[in-house]
């Protein structure tokens, strides 16, 4: 399955409600799971961002679904990247012309 990075900052809301947020990660997790993804990691981040999703996903449509439910909360703004493996970057370049 494809790899995903989702950047998310808080908002108003998210900040005004932070204590909740490690039982909203928890959801968070079983939303994407709910979806057919993999949660494989999460970092609270100190920065530009405030927190790191890194996700498996079957597909974009599906990583857009889960990108857009988060931010449908209230609580965090979203960027999702798609991630390529050092294995996938070597295929890519290969094929190249």
């Amino acid at each position: 399955m494809p790899t995903y990075i989702l950047l998310t900052s808080f908002t108003q809301q998210g900040v005004e409600n932070v204590r909740a947020s490690p039982e909203r990660t928890v959801h968070a997790k079983e939303m994407v799971e709910s979806l057919g993804g993999t949660w494989k990691d999460f970092f609270v981040t100190m920065g530009q961002y405030d927190g790191v999703v890194v996700a498996d996903f079957p597909d974009d449509e599906t990583a857009a679904q889960a990108a857009l439910s988060l931010a449908e909360s209230g609580n965090v703004t979203t960027e999702t990247l798609r991630a390529f493996t050092l294995d996938e970057f070597r295929d890519i370049v290969e094929t190249m012309s």
